[in-house]
């Protein structure tokens, strides 16, 4: 049998609104909205978050957005518009797993770029794939890659709170997860400098 590992405890205080808009057009379950509290919770085995989903829904009032098993990782997203519940949920949470949240794989950033003045022919490309919104031709793109993939959540939501920008793209899911925003140069930088410090604190703690 596999070892039991908790890659990733991610909680989110407010959901900005373009981040939880993106949350929601990728919902396979209830729809989250601005101002929703959040946890994400990424787990190897894949298979072992089907009873951490369980524990959670039963011990508060909270509803799942997302619960995705892949063949190394599995993840869950928990909101409610009661930031308790969602905490109550977590501990829960960490209470079957006899883990305590320092226990999680810190957050490590895998690679950021920043690309100004975006052809238009690669923001075709982008917008191919892009749950979020339209990458326009002209402006700048930051992107991000972190692992564990649930990671990037907190790096999103803190990029909005940062500067104007558009989110363009969040993966959450998988080895890696990755970040796309775009606006002028200087929100770009911005939103890319809080979502890289937000990682950062959290691989400190």
């Amino acid at each position: 049998m596999a070892e039991f590992e908790l890659r990733a405890y991610v909680f989110i205080d407010r959901m900005q609104p373009q981040f939880s808009a993106v949350l929601a057009a990728q919902a396979q379950g209830d729809v989250p909205v601005a101002g929703m509290s959040d946890l994400y919770v990424e787990v190897a085995p894949g298979n072992e978050i089907l009873r951490v989903a369980d524990v959670a829904l039963k011990a508060a009032d909270v509803r799942p957005a997302s619960q995705v098993i892949e063949r190394e990782f599995g993840m869950l997203e928990l909101h409610s518009s009661k930031q308790a519940e969602v905490l109550a949920a977590g501990q829960a949470i960490l209470d079957h797993l006899g883990h305590s949240e320092s226990d999680a794989t810190r957050p490590q950033i895998s690679s950021t770029q920043l690309i100004t003045n975006v052809d238009p022919y690669q923001a075709q490309l982008i917008n191919k794939f892009r749950r979020g919104s339209l990458l326009l031709p002209g402006s700048s793109l930051f992107v991000l890659e972190c692992a564990p993939a649930a990671y990037v959540c907190l790096a999103a939501n803190e990029a909005e709170k940062a500067a104007s920008i558009t989110v363009v793209e969040i993966r959450a899911v998988g080895r890696f997860g990755r970040l796309l925003v775009s606006g002028t140069e200087s929100d770009a930088q911005a939103a890319g400098d809080a979502a890289a410090a937000a990682l950062t604190k959290g691989a400190a703690t």
